[in-house]
């Protein structure tokens, strides 16, 4: 190796140390500070890269799957002293597959959800304190609504209604405190009714009724 080469060398590797010894640091308090990295066990592939003030996340973190180090799984974008964070989900060819805030670590206000198929919603949920809590919508991917159903302390209560894929109404359930209770209908794909009854503590009670083209065929009795 003649003279210019070890030159080289000696500077790429001084650079090499310079940068490692600039990561992955503690404040004299203790605390992390600046940039951190880490590596899955065994491998060079990152795992998560991102910076801390204090201690503090701050500013956007990225994480990648094994196996997967060119498209980060995830990204958390931190604010308010690192106590909120915009979280993005993605597939491995960058496609945007969910988002929402996490405030303290737990989920806050709405989460959207995406189809793999294209950009569109498949479902937008609400969060308080990491529990569900009022209306979720879904989606098909031809943007109709596929289920409309509300939360209470993250239980089912009141209706749950279903949609065919082009928009016919095809089930409505009754929940109270996340069971099933009170009256169930069944429609065909045309929008008639087909069954209707009763549920009272998630199970089926009185009277259960079953339609054909519109008219009584069948009852059946529960207790």
């Amino acid at each position: 190796m003649n003279d210019f080469k070890v030159i080289i060398f000696g500077f790429f590797l001084l650079l090499t140390n310079v940068f490692n010894a600039q990561i992955n640091q503690y404040h004299s308090d203790g605390t992390r500070h600046g940039l951190w990295e880490k590596k899955y066990e065994g491998t060079e592939q990152l795992r998560y890269t991102g910076n801390f003030d204090h201690g503090v996340e701050i500013g956007d973190f990225k994480f990648y799957s094994k196996g997967f180090p060119k498209q980060p799984s995830a990204i958390k974008s931190f604010s308010d002293n690192g106590r909120k964070a915009l979280v993005k989900y993605y597939a491995q060819n960058g496609k945007l597959i969910s988002k929402g805030m996490l405030v303290n670590k737990k989920r806050e206000g709405k989460w959207e959800y995406y189809h793999n198929t294209n950009a569109k919603l498949m479902m937008v949920e609400n969060y308080v304190a990491d529990l569900l809590e009022g209306e979720r919508l879904s989606y098909y991917d031809n943007g109709r609504v596929s289920e409309k159903v509300t939360f209470i302390d993250g239980k089912k209560e009141g209706k749950e209604v279903v949609y065919t894929l082009k928009g016919v109404l095809y089930k409505v359930f009754t929940y109270k405190n996340g069971l099933l209770e009170g009256e169930n209908k069944y429609y065909n794909g045309k929008g008639e009714l087909v069954i209707e009854g009763v549920y009272k503590d998630n199970k089926k009670t009185g009277v259960w009724s079953y339609y054909e083209n519109g008219k009584l065929v069948r009852e059946k009795r529960y207790k």
